[in-house]
C-alpha cells in the first residue's frame, strides 16, 4: 500500500490552533466523523453535519486528495451555468477540522463525500490523524431503514468497541453480512490498533428513509453529546422545532393517504408495542414478533443502496 499520508495535506494554521487545543486538552479530541454516499436512511448524519457546520465556529485542519478518492462519472460535481459561460464549481471536498461547542472547547469533523477507492489507504490515513492529533474517542452515526413507526421515539443502535457509552440500547440479533462502507472500515481497523471507536445508527421508518427526518437526527445528537460531553445546544434545537414540522407534515399525509398506508402504520405501532411489552418483561419470545432478520437487514440496506444510486444517473 502507499503512503497514507499522500492522501492529504494539511492546513498549517489550522494544525497550529489544533495543537494549541490539543495542549489544552490534556485528555484527548473527539473526532466525528460521516460520509455522504453510504446508508443514511432520513438523511441522519447528513443534518447533524450541516448544522454543526453552520453554526460553530471551525476552521480546516487537513484536506483529502478528492481528486484521487471521488469517482467524478459516479458522483458528478456540479457547475453553474449562467448564460454563456459557466460561473460556478462545487468542488468536492474530504476535509478534517476543528470545531467548537457551545462552552468554546475543540473537537473534530470530519466530511465529505465517501471516497469511491483507496478506502484501505484511507482508513489509514485516518488513523494517522487520529495517533497525530490525540483522539481519544471517534464517533460515527447515520440513519438506517427499519419497520419501526414514525408515531414511537426512534430507536438507535449503538457498536464499535465504547457501545457502553450509549447505554439501554440492544441489537435484534447476533450476526448481519451489510454492504460495507468506508466509514465502517475505519470504525474496524481503528479497533484493531487499539483506539476508541462509537458508532450510533438510529431507526428510520423505511416509509421516510429517502426524505430528511430531523427525529432520526436529534436522536442521533443526543447521544453523541451523553457519549462525549460536546454541548450543542442551538444544532439540537433546530432539530427539534424541524422535527415538530415533519411530524406533523407526515401525520397529514397519512391522515390523506389509503388505507393501505395507514393500515401499514398501524401495524407497526403493534409490533413496535408488543417488542416494547416483551422487553420491559424480559422476555424477548412471550410475543410473536416479525423482526427482520440478519438477511432482511442485507436486503433492505442494498435496496436503499440501488435507489440511491439510481437517482445519481449510475
Amino acid at each position: 500500500m502507499l503512503d497514507p499520508q499522500g492522501l492529504y495535506e494539511w492546513e498549517p494554521k489550522g494544525l497550529a490552533v489544533a495543537d494549541l487545543a490539543l495542549a489544552q486538552e490534556t485528555a484527548g479530541l473527539v473526532m466525528l466523523y460521516h460520509f455522504e454516499g453510504y446508508i443514511d436512511a432520513g438523511a441522519t448524519g447528513e443534518q447533524i453535519v450541516e448544522r454543526l457546520l453552520d453554526q460553530l465556529p471551525n476552521q480546516v485542519v487537513a484536506r483529502f486528495d478528492h481528486d484521487r478518492l471521488v469517482d467524478y462519472r459516479a458522483r458528478r460535481p456540479l457547475l453553474t451555468f449562467q448564460r454563456d459561460r459557466w460561473s460556478a464549481y462545487e468542488t468536492p471536498k474530504i476535509e478534517l477540522r476543528l470545531v467548537q461547542d457551545a462552552t468554546g472547547a475543540p473537537f473534530l469533523l470530519l466530511s465529505g463525500p465517501e471516497p469511491d477507492v483507496e478506502w484501505e489507504r484511507f482508513a489509514a490515513a485516518v488513523r494517522q490523524l487520529v495517533e497525530r492529533l490525540n483522539v481519544r474517542l471517534s464517533v460515527n452515526f447515520h440513519g438506517i431503514p427499519m419497520g419501526v413507526p414514525h408515531t414511537r421515539p426512534v430507536g438507535i443502535t449503538p457498536h464499535g468497541n465504547r457501545a457502553e457509552l450509549v447505554p439501554g440500547h440492544r441489537g435484534h440479533f447476533d450476526e448481519a453480512q451489510v454492504p460495507g462502507s468506508a466509514e465502517a472500515l475505519i470504525e474496524y481497523r481503528l479497533t484493531e490498533a487499539g483506539h476508541d471507536v462509537l458508532g450510533i445508527a438510529a431507526h428510520v421508518p423505511h416509509y421516510v428513509a429517502r426524505s430528511p427526518y430531523p427525529d432520526a437526527a436529534l436522536v442521533t445528537l443526543e447521544a453523541i453529546t451523553s457519549a462525549t460531553g460536546l454541548v450543542l445546544p442551538n444544532a439540537a434545537h433546530a432539530l427539534r422545532s424541524q422535527a415538530l414540522r415533519t411530524q406533523e407534515e407526515i401525520e397529514r399525509q397519512v391522515a390523506e393517504g389509503d388505507e393501505e398506508l395507514v393500515a401499514l402504520v398501524r401495524g407497526l405501532e403493534h409490533q413496535y408495542d408488543a417488542m416494547a411489552g416483551a422487553e420491559t418483561r424480559g422476555n424477548l419470545v412471550a410475543e410473536p414478533l416479525e423482526l427482520p432478520s440478519a438477511d432482511e437487514l442485507g436486503a433492505e440496506f442494498e435496496r436503499f443502496l440501488a435507489d440511491r444510486e439510481g437517482e445519481g444517473g449510475r
